[in-house]
């Protein structure tokens, strides 16, 4: 955000809403009520700013926050799935189909699934009479067999549930090397957190993620989430999501995470569904998680009638309806043999476009070739783009992140006339808004200028904006046919 920006300090103050809650028992996905436990308060924190490192792959992406809040809950181990190899009966098909949110159409049958490969985590169904494959996460595949499982833990006091959190503690003292370590064990222990672990059997921990809950706000913060750096390549932080996501939803009055991420963890968080347009009042959460610098605020909303674990197969599903749906109005399907008049390279003719089987019945014509030949993007869209990312990514961008908020300085726009910052800039940049790289060379400045012209010398957004402009001017002069426009 360019110009003056508000600080918030967080209230860790806060009691529980709910003098007990029921203690849950996580078993496959499902949850079974067990008895009542007596909920504990919320305790102080002190710090002011964090600011944290990832260390994680292939997009599974560390994130580090502050502050929770509610009382904890403590899992047992899974129980027993059920056998896949139970024949179900219509019902259940139906059933299945129908969780899937697709139209019921006659006709439209969805077979019960068949493991082609139980090593490689192969499975297959029929739709409609076309077969689908299904291949499955190598985490949700060692889940099956027995040899990893997510327990969700609290510090109650139990041996083993302290070293499930000690396990976690210094996964995360690892993983975010700049996040002080002390803060890092205090929220981990704090009694009003709850952690999810993916536990290597016996007892051996390899990741997870510390989460606070606002229940009566229907919303939980996502505090610390990570992977160990052995471990990455597997597939368990997109698993280790989906677990939590259903776990909280129905253990919980939980509609919303919110998560601070730094500029490592976005793409992780995208991938699980994040994203940084908060729709969730502001009044909401303001005050209950905390605002510091370089992070980004990111929202997930969750969907009621979706069961996450199994969201990869309804998608499959859904894409085998839609195909459904396009064979009944299209030919798209149909595999036509090559042409013939290629196979003779010693005497190629040209041929009429129209004369080729299935090209006139699929709405092809002339004008159409002629656009999809022209480039999408300008010539110099790649430069704008690997540059914008770079100032996106730097540390003294996060001012200029997002448009100056009206509300926290009213007066900002009495005094600036052409405001621009970063994500302005990317839209542009998405539409093509930039038909020369002097236009975005433009609002470069504009944003270090409106900044400069609205803040005094002595402050820090005055100093950032020096510091993004010295750095801006860096990178244009690394590129030569650019780096005169700099000097």
């Amino acid at each position: 955000m360019a110009g003056k920006r508000g600080h918030y300090k967080q209230n860790n103050g806060y009691s529980s809403e709910e003098s007990k809650r029921k203690k849950l028992k996580f078993e496959g996905g499902q949850l079974d009520n067990v008895e009542p436990v007596e909920t504990q308060g919320a305790h102080d924190t002190d710090d002011n700013t964090v600011k944290h490192e990832v260390n994680l792959e292939d997009g599974e992406r560390s994130a580090s926050k502050e502050n929770g809040m509610k009382d904890g809950l403590r899992n047992e181990d899974q129980g027993k799935e059920q056998s896949k190899d139970e024949e179900p009966t219509k019902d259940q098909e139906k059933l299945k189909y129908e969780k899937t949110n697709l139209a019921a159409e006659p006709g439209a049958v969805l077979s019960h699934e068949v493991i082609e490969d139980e090593e490689k985590g192969i499975t297959k169904f029929e739709f409609d009479g076309v077969e689908y494959k299904f291949k499955e996460r190598a985490s949700v595949i060692e889940e099956k067999e027995g040899r990893i499982q997510f327990r969700v833990v609290n510090n109650d006091n139990t041996k083993e549930n302290l070293l499930v959190l000690t396990g976690l503690k210094n996964i995360f003292q690892k993983q975010l090397p700049k996040m002080p370590k002390e803060y890092i064990a205090r929220l981990v222990y704090d009694r009003s957190h709850l952690s999810m672990a993916v536990i290597r059997k016996p007892l051996t921990v390899v990741g997870g993620i510390t989460y606070r809950a606002f229940e009566k706000r229907e919303f939980a913060e996502i505090v610390f989430c990570a992977i160990s750096s052995t471990e990455q390549v597997r597939g368990y932080g997109a698993h280790l999501m989906n677990h939590l996501k259903d776990y909280v939803r129905n253990s919980m009055n939980i509609k919303y995470f919110l998560t601070y991420a730094d500029n490592y963890a976005i793409g992780y968080f995208k991938k699980q569904g994040f994203t940084k347009e908060i729709t969730l009042d502001q009044r909401i959460w303001m005050g209950y998680i905390k605002d510091y610098e370089g992070g980004t605020l990111m929202q997930c909303t969750m969907l009621p009638r979706i069961r996450y674990l199994d969201a990869g197969k309804i998608l499959l599903l859904q894409e085998a309806a839609l195909r459904r749906k396009i064979r009944t109005i299209s030919k798209s399907h149909t595999v036509r043999p090559g042409l013939k008049v290629f196979k003779d390279l010693n005497n190629i003719k040209p041929i009429d476009p129209m004369t080729i089987p299935g090209l006139k019945e699929a709405g092809w014509t002339p004008e159409m070739d002629e656009l999809a030949q022209k480039p999408k993007r300008g010539p110099h869209h790649a430069v704008m783009q690997n540059v914008l990312t770079e100032l996106q990514n730097h540390a003294a961008a996060w001012p200029f992140l997002q448009p100056v908020n009206r509300e926290e300085v009213p007066d900002y726009y009495d005094f600036i006339k052409e405001p621009m910052d970063l994500s302005t800039m990317e839209v542009k940049l998405d539409n093509n808004r930039y038909e020369k790289i002097e236009d975005f060379i433009y609002d470069v400045r504009l944003v270090c200028n409106n900044c400069r012209l609205y803040n005094g010398e002595n402050t820090s957004y005055f100093k950032y904006a020096n510091r993004l402009e010295k750095f801006f001017n860096s990178k244009i002069k690394e590129i030569p046919e650019y780096s005169h426009l700099v000097d």
